[in-house]
């Protein structure tokens, strides 16, 4: 995200500070942690993990929500003098936009704003989901609807979130049936009245960082214009 999404000079611009989490935790020593790029380590799903094998270190929903922001607060005087914890967004890519959405959903006071590029909008219906919710939470998909966006846009009623979603026409991931966004698209019908959601179909993109980087500038001044 640093080095590839060509986000640093809108940040400076407008006079946003950019935290970058990890994906995941990462050396933890689980058996099979490193045995595919969608599932372990880089890949946490933003999910607090409730499995033996997972629940001692996959806690990427309490960092990213509570552990992250008090780590900040506490060691940043850039968002410090002053600071307004209120003055806060969130946007991903791809399972990041997955874990953005689904936290601002979840924490309807949190966020200004929200936006993802190419998300993961319904994990619980497609199969890198469906895998990545079955190690961490375990096979009862009722333990799943709490971390998917789509089931959480369909029942929610908090204060009014932006959203910005991005996807290219010639995404891999779309095509295969990974991303869903029509799901998302059709739930927040259910709620139009606590979300206002901005979708955009770029021709020709991928799923790449080219794809993040050519409209980076315009989710930097999206959340710039909620954040100010």
């Amino acid at each position: 995200m640093i080095t590839k999404s060509g986000a640093l000079q809108y940040l400076s611009k407008e006079e946003i500070a950019l935290v970058t989490p990890d994906t995941s935790p990462r050396g933890c020593g689980i058996e099979g942690e490193d045995d595919s790029w969608d599932l372990g380590t880089g890949a946490g799903f933003y999910v607090d993990a409730t499995t033996e094998k997972w629940k001692n270190n996959y806690n990427m929903y309490s960092y990213i929500t509570s552990e992250l922001p008090q780590i900040i607060n506490a060691s940043f005087p850039i968002v410090r003098i002053p600071f307004d914890n209120t003055r806060v967004s969130i946007f991903g890519h791809s399972m990041g936009g997955h874990g953005a959405i689904m936290a601002a959903l979840r924490n309807p006071n949190m966020f200004k704003s929200v936006s993802a590029f190419a998300p993961i909008c319904h994990p619980s219906e497609c199969a890198v989901g469906k895998k990545a919710f079955t190690e961490y939470l375990g096979a009862n998909p009722s333990a799943w609807s709490v971390y998917d966006s789509t089931e959480l846009a369909a029942v929610y009623k908090g204060e009014m979130l932006n959203i910005l979603v991005d996807q290219g026409s010639e995404d891999s991931f779309l095509k295969d049936g990974a991303l869903l966004p029509d799901h998302f698209v059709s739930a927040v019908q259910n709620s139009s009245k606590f979300i206002n959601l901005e979708t955009r179909v770029q021709p020709n993109y991928d799923h790449s960082y080219w794809f993040v980087q050519t409209f980076m500038e315009d989710h930097i001044l999206f959340h710039s214009k909620h954040l100010k």
